[in-house]
């Protein structure tokens, strides 16, 4: 069972995880005031979220052999310390450079912040209990990127841009605080030696892959550019993967993926979360630049994303305790590629209670798919390999989250391709948001279906009923009584 203190630091991890994913999609909201602030091009304030989810995905393999080396109580502390900081300085900046600089310091603490936490909530956790906890870290996630255009647009609106970054003070206050006094200093290790060959060459894929996002998100890409820094990046992962397979002590243990739920998780997961992240950015500009609405009434129904999130999660762990992982994720991502190509039709003429309805059940989808593949990343893993996995995963799933803008706005710019008309181009790239989503249904119909049973706690059989016992005379057989 999870004890009150148990549930207390996976709630803490969940407040870290909210803020970190809050900071990296509500910028977006303000680009034109940030621009205006800063003298600079709307377009170049791009840089600001780049520079931001470039160190987050970068950083995070590193996590874990820090964690090791330095205890999880020491790293989670300054990592929240770090990012609270330099949200402040990002507050006080007074050029692009400076900001951009204090971003990169704040993708450092965010780098720390989740995966480290994540460590501590598993680390002592019995399988059953999994699911449970994995639903108090993922929905915070889940909520970040569809609370973002509403408090961006009341920000930018009613506030000054300043207001994004300060926001972060009063939470990372709060978490640095109660942080203290939860998590304990653990035992200390002795890790091996730090693997620099896959420092250099995981952050230098990472980074090149996450730079190769920042390009095709712009308003006139470089296909050519982005193009080959792709290519280069991924041979820089080849050659990394090479190098972490065979190291005796790797920054990465790619060795868990032979588990067959990690790798499921880690195939199926991405494709979902790259959905996840794409959905809520497409949603406000179909609303603001196609129909004409405000930031505000587009952030508003963007936020019953939301209540489908919330909505769903208290019977989360009953339904995957009932049917198991595997109809959980089929159904999930059934539901959300529903949803998507419901978008694709949608039009200004639309009424919205209707868009709202779309709204709930598409974040109900989320919820319950996320929640799946993050349980099946674990679900399998023993305890000593739970390190390498939770950092594998954590790389992986950040890596997706931060591609999701991207592939949605070359989804958007392919639909441009196919039609004029920007209700067919919001249509298409929904439309490819459909199909990422059932490749994502096709990998999990392939799985055992007692994947992630390990996980699952069902509830004790009943006894059989007691039945009234006749007369010992009566049932006394043949051979008892000598007779024929």
């Amino acid at each position: 069972m999870i004890d009150t203190r148990h549930r207390r630091t996976a709630l803490l991890i969940a407040g870290c995880f909210f803020m970190e994913m809050l900071d990296g999609t509500i910028v977006s909201t303000a680009a034109p005031q940030l621009g205006a602030a800063l003298h600079t091009a709307a377009a170049s304030v791009g840089l600001v979220i780049t520079a931001y989810l470039l160190t987050v995905a970068t950083l995070i393999p590193l996590s874990g052999w820090l964690t090791a080396r330095f205890g999880p109580r020491r790293i989670l502390l300054g990592a929240i310390a770090l990012f609270t900081l330099a949200s402040l300085a990002c507050a006080a900046s007074g050029s692009l450079g400076v900001l951009v600089a204090m971003r990169v310091l704040q993708g450092v603490g965010g780098a720390m912040m989740v995966p480290v936490g994540r460590m501590i909530v598993f680390g002592r956790a019995d399988k059953p209990d999994v699911p449970r906890l994995m639903a108090y870290i993922v929905w915070p996630g889940l909520v970040a990127p569809v609370l973002a255009p509403l408090l961006g647009g009341l920000i930018t609106t009613y506030a000054s841009w300043h207001w994004l970054f300060l926001i972060n003070l009063p939470l990372g206050a709060a978490a640095f605080a109660v942080a203290w006094r939860l998590v304990s200093t653990g035992p200390q290790q002795s890790p091996p030696p730090l693997d620099w060959a896959g420092v250099l060459l995981s952050c230098a894929g990472l980074a090149g892959l996450t730079w190769t996002a920042h390009l095709c998100s712009g308003t006139r890409p470089p296909w050519a550019a982005a193009g080959i820094l792709a290519a280069l990046s991924a041979l820089v992962l080849a050659v990394a993967a090479r190098h972490l397979l065979r190291t005796r002590h790797p920054l990465v243990n790619l060795r868990v993926l032979a588990t067959p739920s990690l790798r499921a998780s880690t195939v199926g997961g991405s494709l979902f979360w790259t959905v996840v992240s794409a959905g809520p950015f497409l949603m406000p500009l179909l609303f603001q630049e196609v129909f004409g609405w405000s930031a505000v009434k587009s952030g508003a129904v963007v936020l019953f994303v939301f209540v489908g999130n919330v909505g769903i999660k208290p019977a989360t762990t009953g339904l995957l305790n009932r049917y198991g992982l595997r109809p959980l994720l089929l159904a999930g991502g059934v539901c959300l590629a529903a949803t998507m190509v419901a978008f694709a039709f949608v039009t200004a003429a639309t009424p919205v209670p209707l868009i709202a309805g779309l709204a709930v059940v598409s974040g109900a989808a989320r919820s319950v798919g996320l929640t799946g593949y993050s349980v099946l990343s674990v679900s399998e893993m023993p305890p000593e390999r739970m390190n390498d996995a939770n950092t594998l995963s954590a790389t992986l799933s950040q890596t997706a989250a931060g591609f999701g803008i991207a592939v949605a706005t070359v989804a958007l710019r392919l639909g441009g391709t196919v039609s004029t008309d920007p209700d067919t181009s919001y249509g298409v790239a929904f439309a490819v948001l459909a199909v990422i989503t059932l490749l994502a249904v096709a990998d999990a119909a392939r799985l055992h279906p007692a994947t992630g049973d390990a996980v699952r706690r069902r509830p004790a059989p009943s006894a059989p009923p007691v039945q009234a016992v006749e007369p010992a005379e009566a049932v006394e057989p043949a051979e008892a009584t000598g007779r024929p």
